[in-house]
This record gives structure tokens, C-alpha cells and sequence, in this order.
């Protein structure tokens, strides 16, 4: 209210450097004049001439001017306060979600080394090859149901043949992706919408496991089966102990506990009931293996299916 008792003050004494002067740049962010009948005049600028008040009028785009004394400048003041407040309370606001939705971002592509970021998805292999880390994407891998009996594994159960026997192989001898280095880790998505609800229930810890592959002629044997006579379905696998470590509400860390020695694994999901899921997503060791694909930060390929997003197959032998 100061500015504006000067600015009547200099009106009266007929100051000439008050009447000569055009008072820029205002206190406030005037957008309005508020005149004594209660309507309004939207601006950008205006500046006080004598006893005239000239603006620039942002409804018709045009220069206009009124009389000082049809201004309710106490009015004028206290709605440009109140919109340089709320001015202010919304840049603060912006500012709230910006930072947040940088949290998220953070969050959803977390930083694992001072030049490398993860993609919001798929599943990773950190790998180093030549002194040079890079991230290759792992992709599941369908592995086959091999019997060595003649019957189907659900008739086998039910009509169970002592000693009969199935193994889960993938095919090849070698997967795609080979770690240079003998403790690979691997950053899978914990978080999806499309995941089941139920599986969100259970512990990742629980869920995930390496598995060391055998060869056999041109495939890699992940699960080999086994059903007594009694038809209980034993499931057998060269598990490897691993370290999972949460990295944010949407990734987590999987390594192995121990060096891995050279050869061939697989990363495994397991239900509730201990089955394996056909899908795996299956890597090798060899530190003299040529140089990985490696991803780039724009990477943009089709999205990896976060946990079991594929059906099952149906011919995999229930636990009992």
C-alpha cells in the first residue's frame, strides 16, 4: 500500500517528476485492474501518467488508458498479491512433482556405475569385456521337455514306470550372452502390471535360482526329472547359491554367491510348489568368448516379459 500512497501523494502536489516519470518496473506483477465498480481490466503493463493510468490491454491488444481515480488500486494491490502467491505456491508444486517424478525415473533406470544406467526394461547381464562394462539384454529362452520313455510324464504319473526319467533342455550347446567375468550380475524387474497379483505375494528370494547346465550332444540339460514307482516326481538340478540385493521398488540385483566356473547356466523362476517355469533366461561363462551385444541408453527393443508372463507348459511334472 506504500507504492500506491506514494504514487497518490505525488498526484496531489502535482509533482513534476512524478507526473513525467513512468514507474517501472512495478512492485507487483500487476495482471489486473480492478476499478471502483467492481469490473476489471486484464494488462500485461501499464504505467501512470498524471492523472491517467495507460495500459496495454490483453483482451484487445491495444494501448487504452482510464482515470487514476476509477482504479480500486487497494483492490488492484490485493489481487496481485494474491495471484503472485498462488503464482508462487504452483512453481513450488511443479517443482514437488518434478522432483518425484525424477525419484521415479531414478528409480525406474537406477544408475549401476558412474556411466551406466539400466533401461526400464528387461532383464541384464552386467558384464566386462577389455576393461569395459556393458549391459547385454538376456531374453528367455524355451526350454523342451525331453522323455526317455515312451508315455506321456502326466501317464506316467498315473501309471507310474519305475525309473522313467525327463530332463528340461535347452537347445545349443552355448546361450547367446557369455560373462567375461566369473560373478556376473544380473538385474531382473521386480515390479510389472501385468505380473499376477498372487506372484507379488511371494519373496523374490524364493522365486528366483542359478542353475549349472550339463551338456548333452547338441543341448544344455537345465532339470533333469525323476519318477519312482510310487509316482512321486523328484526334480533334480544343479542349483547355485546366489545374493539378491534390492536396488528400488522396480529392480533387483541378482548374483552369485561364489565364482562361477566356465560353462553354461540358466536363471530360473520357481512356483510356489518348487516347478520350474519352462522360460528361462540362460547365460554362459567363458572369459574368452567374443565381445557380448551390448545395449545403448536409447535402447528402444521390445519389452523382456517381467517374472512368468508366459503360460507354462503343461507337461511339467508337478511336485509332491
Amino acid at each position: 500500500m506504500a507504492f500506491f500512497a506514494l504514487l497518490g501523494f505525488c498526484l496531489r502536489e502535482e509533482s513534476s517528476l512524478c507526473q513525467s516519470a513512468e514507474i517501472q518496473p512495478q512492485l507487483l506483477q500487476i495482471k489486473r485492474l480492478i476499478l471502483i465498480d467492481g469490473s476489471f481490466e486484464p494488462i500485461s503493463q501499464y504505467s501512470i501518467e498524471k492523472d491517467r493510468v495507460r495500459y496495454f490491454s490483453t483482451d484487445r491488444y491495444t494501448w487504452e488508458e482510464l482515470p487514476y481515480s476509477l482504479i480500486d488500486w487497494a483492490a488492484t494491490e490485493q489481487y496481485a498479491r494474491r495471484a503472485t502467491e498462488e503464482a508462487s505456491s504452483r512453481m513450488d508444486e511443479a517443482l514437488k512433482e518434478a522432483s518425484e517424478a525424477k525419484k521415479d525415473r531414478d528409480a525406474r533406470t537406477p544408475l549401476i556405475s558412474p556411466e551406466l544406467r539400466l533401461p526400464s526394461e528387461g532383464v541384464f547381464l552386467l558384464d566386462v569385456y577389455q576393461g569395459k562394462a556393458g549391459l547385454s539384454r538376456l531374453t528367455q529362452n524355451d526350454a523342451d521337455l525331453k522323455k526317455n520313455t515312451g508315455s506321456n510324464i502326466l501317464r506316467s504319473i498315473f501309471n507310474p514306470v519305475a525309473g522313467s526319467k525327463q530332463t528340461v533342455e535347452l537347445k545349443g550347446l552355448h546361450a547367446r550372452i557369455q560373462s567375461h567375468v566369473p560373478a556376473p550380475a544380473i538385474f531382473f524387474p521386480v515390479s510389472s502390471p501385468d505380473v499376477e497379483a498372487d506372484r507379488n505375494t511371494a519373496a523374490i528370494e524364493d522365486r528366483f535360482r542359478i542353475v549349472r547346465c550339463e551338456k548333452k550332444k547338441e543341448n544344455r540339460i537345465a532339470v533333469f526329472y525323476s519318477i519312482a514307482i510310487t509316482g512321486k516326481v523328484k526334480q533334480q538340478a544343479q542349483y547355485i547359491d546366489i545374493a539378491i540385493e534390492p536396488l528400488s521398488q522396480y529392480w533387483a540385483k541378482i548374483t552369485p554367491a561364489a565364482p562361477l566356473k566356465k560353462g553354461e547356466y540358466a536363471l530360473v523362476e520357481l512356483d510356489s510348489k518348487g516347478t520350474m517355469n519352462l522360460s528361462v533366461w540362460d547365460f554362459g561363462v567363458n572369459p574368452a568368448a567374443p565381445m557380448n551385444p551390448v545395449i545403448e541408453m536409447n535402447d528402444s527393443e521390445r519389452k523382456e516379459p517381467a517374472l512368468i508372463q508366459k503360460p507354462q507348459k503343461s507337461a511339467v511334472p508337478q511336485m509332491q
